[in-house]
């Protein structure tokens, strides 16, 4: 035992001796691989956590290939730049495009690899690409714990030194600077610490659709040079840009062609003066209704869906009388700015691929939009048609418009919460001597609607819920109410635009019942499956021992509990529903299990006391006849190819409808109908409203009411251009305009100015 014990030892000692001695063992080469490659993001405009893919390999920087590309991919580059995880990746240049080499195509990792070299692909240097389809990623923002950052940089070059990222225009006269937006001035780039101006020699029209654009404006218009020459030439003006030579298709000022004042030349701006632009605002954004007016178009056939903030949504196009979307491939910063300036945005920010903004319905009318950047409509902008092999509705593309700078943000906040994304509410007053302070809303009424525009006022998104009490919150050196009664649409740009109490009226007005919102970066989606409404209505005439269950639940007309119980009937209109979730997020109900009621007659808990209204209605509005359903069990019934079902009622499980998935009431449930016992002989109109109190948030509630043309001739029933309640309406706009915002505030006391 004692000799095999040395042989063994031996035998190791001699391993280890060759295994130093290995000029390249395994593991090394991939430590040194992995330290050696440098990964850069890179393009405009980007945030610090996403951009261009470049590699620097063979001293010389070049970018990655779209071709099979992955979300594994993204994440093996996110964490060797630092970050934790990817959240998306990006195709066709959306970035901008590239220089020099390609260096990688066709790569595939699975997504545990510490460096891209180490994934799967054509080899270094070995590509079928152009320029036009560099990929990007998007990281999430969030550093991996003791991370060295330095490893990752890339060295300093001129071109980082010259990087434009923040553009503005300075206003020479004192009332534009107290109006927003600002529409006209001084063009300037940020520099270092402070702000430096343009040459204007050479300066065209195209530059200034471009600096335009990037403020959030669709139009240009000619600005009286001689007023800003007597005012330039007594001002000292640091010029940072010599020249520029947009194309005018450009998203952003860094995109074109730059030359940069030299540090050491004796005038950087011989013969001109600072650049100066005027842009035009969309209606949105408008001052005066007289600009309203005159410049208005009608914009009918293109509209955005599913965006928390003004400016960006899911691309949905009119064809036919019917809305449908548009596949992103190729879908990029031209074709995206196309549409934003054809809704009155600026130019497009991101150009966002596979349903980022939630997926549509319906059909999908665009595919490989080629827009060069001048066209005033997407419609004007070469595409192919669709055919059902060619695109699914996890690939809609969707955008993020520039728009103007409001300062709404400036009038309001949130404290006390867990996270930036939520917390009290509190409004920043103004004091008739000028002085400000903050004070709290009352949380009396305060429901998810509002909370929508705090969330969207705040640009953090969606709203989760509108919380009435905060006392589990941490409190500030808050306490007043200044404000109570607020009532909002829910599509409003800021909280001053809502209805509210001209005088303070809070019963609960200690700060622990102050109003506060839970935001989030995504929220569901519920849209009712309008055709199969349709096909599947009918008429029963059902006797009354067999619906004493559903007259416990009242499901039945009023009429009913003077029935000559268990006999005769009732008349019942009924239907099958389809509730798909198109969102982004699970739509989950408001309340607990801990609240949950059981039913014992149908032996279910309802999570929501209304999730379904239906109605039928005369001609003029009025109701007839009207049901409602409880969510019987919220749950997944089926979902699309790939996504798997989450939510199940059986022996009282979590409930809830995935994305992807959606909850099927088939028409023999009880309480899928409507009781039209009373009802005469006659045409109607049926009406069905998903998550009727918008308990529970959504990202788009346009969407929620499906109607129906009906004919009743006392024996049987027909419904037909069934269709959800917007189908051919234009509701990207919010109903409430920025003139009335200014006289609210000015009515109110509370903002800006």
């Amino acid at each position: 035992t004692l000799s095999l014990w040395f042989l063994y030892k031996h035998i190791t000692l001699l391993y280890l001796c060759l295994w130093r001695n290995d000029p390249q063992p395994a593991k090394s080469k991939e430590g040194s691989q992995t330290a050696q490659l440098k990964v850069r993001l890179s393009g405009y405009p980007r945030k610090h956590n996403e951009g261009r893919v470049e590699l620097f390999h063979q001293g010389e920087w070049g970018t990655i290939c779209d071709d099979d590309f992955s979300i594994h991919n993204a994440n093996v580059l996110c964490r060797h730049l630092g970050f934790v995880s990817a959240t998306g990746w990006t195709h066709s240049a959306k970035y901008g495009k590239g220089q020099g080499k390609i260096w990688l195509d066709n790569v595939q990792c699975n997504g545990g690899e510490k460096s891209i070299e180490l994934c799967k692909s054509r080899g270094w240097g070995n590509s079928d690409c152009t320029h036009d389809e560099d990929a990007g990623v998007v990281c999430k923002d969030e550093r991996i714990p003791g991370f060295n950052r330095t490893l990752n940089i890339p060295e300093q070059t001129q071109a980082d030194e010259n990087k434009i990222e923040e553009v503005r225009l300075r206003p020479v006269v004192a009332m534009s600077r107290r109006k927003l937006p600002i529409t006209e001035g001084v063009v300037e780039v940020r520099h270092r610490d402070g702000w430096a101006q343009i040459c204007d020699l050479g300066w065209t029209i195209k530059n200034t659709h471009v600096v335009c654009g990037m403020l959030g404006f669709p139009h240009e218009r000619k600005v009286n040079k001689n007023f800003y020459k007597l005012y330039l030439e007594r001002q000292k003006n640091h010029f940072r840009i010599h020249s520029v030579a947009c194309s005018g298709t450009e998203v952003h000022l860094a995109a074109c062609p730059l030359e940069f004042s030299k540090a050491n030349a004796t005038s950087a701006c011989r013969g001109g003066t600072a650049a100066v632009v005027s842009c035009m605002p969309g209606p949105l954004f408008m001052q005066s209704n007289g600009m309203k007016k005159k410049t208005r178009t009608s914009v009918n056939n293109v509209r955005l869906k599913g965006g928390a903030r003004v400016g960006e949504g899911r691309v949905e196009v009119l064809k036919d009388n019917e809305w449908g979307t548009v596949c992103d491939d190729r879908w990029n910063l031209q074709s995206a700015s196309v549409v934003c300036r054809e809704l009155g945005f600026g130019s497009a920010k991101e150009a966002l691929t596979g349903g980022r903004m939630g997926q549509g319905m319906g059909p999908i009318y665009m595919n490989e939009v080629k827009c060069l950047g001048q066209e005033k409509s997407i419609w004007n902008c070469p595409f192919k048609n669709i055919t059902s092999e060619d695109c699914q509705h996890v690939e809609d593309a969707a955008v993020r418009c520039n728009v103007p700078h409001m300062g709404l943000e400036d009038s309001i906040r949130l404290t006390g919460g867990r996270t930036r994304y939520e917390g009290r509410v509190e409004l920043l007053r103004s004091d008739a001597n000028g002085t400000q302070s903050w004070g709290l809303i009352c949380g009396e009424t305060w429901s998810t609607k509002e909370a929508m525009v705090v969330c969207r006022q705040l640009g953090l998104g969606y709203a989760n819920q509108g919380v009435q009490e905060t006392w589990y919150w941490d409190s500030s050196n808050v306490t007043e109410m200044i404000l109570s009664g607020v009532k909002c649409t829910g599509r409003e740009m800021s909280l001053s635009q809502c209805q509210h109490h001209k005088a303070l009226s809070c019963q609960k007005a200690a700060v622990k019942f102050a109003a506060g919102v839970i935001c989030s970066d995504t929220t569901s989606d519920l849209v009712l499956d309008a055709p199969l409404v349709q096909q599947t209505v009918y008429i029963e005439d059902r006797p009354l021992h067999m619906l004493y269950c559903a007259a416990e639940e009242d499901c039945l007309s009023k009429s009913a509990a003077k029935a000559n119980w268990p006999y005769g009937h009732r008349r019942l209109l009924r239907f099958s529903s389809q509730i798909h979730n198109i969102g982004r997020a699970d739509f989950k109900p408001k309340a607990g299990r801990h609240s949950w009621v059981w039913h014992a007659c149908h032996g279910h808990y309802h999570s929501m006391d209304i999730f379904t209204h239906y109605d039928l209605m005369s001609a003029n509005g009025s109701r007839v006849a009207e049901g409602h359903k409880a969510s019987f069990c919220l749950e997944d019934s089926d979902c699309h190819e790939g996504v798997s079902k989450r939510y199940e009622c059986a022996n009282f499980g979590d409930q809830g409808i995935t994305v992807g998935c959606w909850d099927l009431y088939r028409h023999d449930i009880d309480c899928q109908w409507i009781d039209i016992t009373d009802v005469r002989p006659g045409n109607y109109i049926l009406q069905i409203v998903i998550n009727p109190n918008q308990e529970v948030s959504e990202s788009d509630f346009t969407n929620n009411a499906m109607k129906c043309n009906c004919k009743y001739d006392g024996h049987r029933v027909w419904l037909h251009n069934c269709h959800i309640g917007n189908q051919c309406k234009n509701p990207s706009e919010p109903p409430v305009h920025i003139e009335s915002f200014i006289q609210t505030f000015a009515l109110t006391g509370f903002g800006l100015f």
